[in-house]
């Protein structure tokens, strides 16, 4: 049986929008999003009213499809947009 967390630790190339935010590729899912929140909390970009929500600078905003703020949900489906 294969471990249910054998997707995630799959290493996965990277588009380079998403390789100037968390360095090069390829590397697993769950590293990318550790590598994200390292980003989000050292460039002091969470909402200062909803912790929940991500408020991008310009790096960010590539890799969200050019939104200004996401949820954290939200997030997670954006990336995946720049796996392959």
């Amino acid at each position: 049986m294969a471990n249910a967390n054998s997707a995630l630790m799959k290493p996965r190339n990277l588009t380079p929008e998403l390789e100037a935010v968390v360095g090069k590729g390829p590397m697993p899912s769950s590293q990318v999003m550790k590598k994200i929140w390292e980003y989000i909390k050292e460039h002091n970009l969470q909402n200062p009213e909803n912790k929940r929500n991500i408020l991008a600078d310009d790096k960010l905003k590539t890799v969200f499809g050019g939104k200004g703020e996401v949820t954290m949900f939200e997030m997670s489906k954006l990336l995946s947009a720049h796996y392959s």
